[in-house]
């Protein structure tokens, strides 16, 4: 098969499911109102369940669920009729996905849930479908066609309950005012966690590690400071500890191509420029992240709510960090 003929089939693929999703639009009506009622009504957990690749897909479901505020977990129907039934509550929402509506180890667990007298959720490509009919709430997850050209495997018709899945999360997520800091708390791992857990007073330099000099120090004073705190930079304050401005490695590449400078008599004063960008110990680390890309700097003073230096950081601080 020739490569242009490889890129047609993928586009065709695309083109197929990103039709189904779109149909998805016309359907959140009061079922979808009602899925979302329910759901923000229970006391216990959100049950997500099915056969297969729906299987699959409710997997991912629950655990989108569970990391945007609504507490959730799939378990499997097979091995729900053969005890772990036993995990569902009668203060749970359960959430069924099957295509066809008709998968029998759905079937077979469905009186058993009814008689617990929890809310049944239904996602299904088949309105018509006894799983459908059975439910409380049933979502019209059904697709034109399946983007495998032998209308076989299940394509469209995942990605359609997929999205749908994604569509009562994040609609929970607003209603709940689940919020970033509340993101973290379920992701302290990894290089998300860190972004988002990580504040400025966890990794600046403190202390005696800071590179600082007054404001009558020489320029020759300054560039020692720099050499012994190994920042790329140092930080100039007043008789009040505030921050009066930063003399970096680039400002020194600078002066100097401005011809002969006496770096014995030279104020360092004379040799920042007015106004300096600071940050708060009490930001995320990414902030700095942030201010550093945005003015194309890679040092920060830190000051606390006094505007007084207790802290710096640089790039390479970030970067060791995991933030970046």
């Amino acid at each position: 098969m020739d490569k242009e003929k490889l890129i047609s089939l993928a586009t065709a693929v695309i083109e197929t499911e990103a039709e189904a999703v779109l149909a998805l639009k016309t359907r959140l009506g009061k079922p979808f109102i009602s899925a979302c009622d329910y759901m923000l009504a229970c006391t216990g957990r959100v049950v997500v369940t099915g056969m297969g690749k729906s299987g699959h897909i409710g997997s991912k479901i629950a655990a989108t669920l569970a990391s945007t505020g609504t507490p959730a977990f799939f378990v499997h129907p097979g091995e729900a009729s053969h005890g772990d039934l036993g995990m569902i509550t009668s203060k749970d929402v359960v959430i069924a996905l099957s295509n066809s509506g008709e998968t029998d180890e759905l079937l077979t667990i469905l009186p058993l849930i009814k008689r617990l007298g929890v809310p049944l959720i239904s996602m299904t490509g088949n309105p018509d479908s006894r799983l459908a009919r059975e439910a409380e709430v049933s979502l019209d997850v059904s697709v034109e066609k399946e983007a495998c050209p032998l209308g076989l495997a299940p394509t469209s018709s995942t990605t359609a309950t997929l999205v749908m899945g994604d569509a009562l999360a994040i609609s929970l997520l607003e209603s709940k005012g689940f919020t970033a800091d509340d993101f973290a708390l379920s992701h302290p791992g990894g290089r998300l966690g860190k972004r988002l857990l990580l504040h400025i007073e966890d990794i600046m330099h403190r202390g005696s590690d800071i590179p600082v000099v007054s404001e009558n120090a020489s320029l020759a004073e300054a560039l020692k400071e720099m050499s012994n705190k190994g920042l790329g930079m140092t930080v100039i304050r007043n008789e009040d500890n505030t921050v009066m401005g930063v003399f970096t490695d680039g400002d020194l590449r600078r002066l100097l191509d401005h011809g002969q400078i006496d770096i014995n008599t030279l104020s360092i004063s004379d040799c920042i420029k007015p106004g300096c960008t600071t940050i708060s110990e009490k930001h995320l680390a990414a902030k700095a992240l942030q201010f550093m890309e945005e003015k194309s700097i890679n040092s920060l003073p830190v000051v606390n709510q006094q505007d007084q230096l207790i802290g710096a950081l640089n790039m390479h601080d970030l970067l060791r960090a995991g933030v970046v």
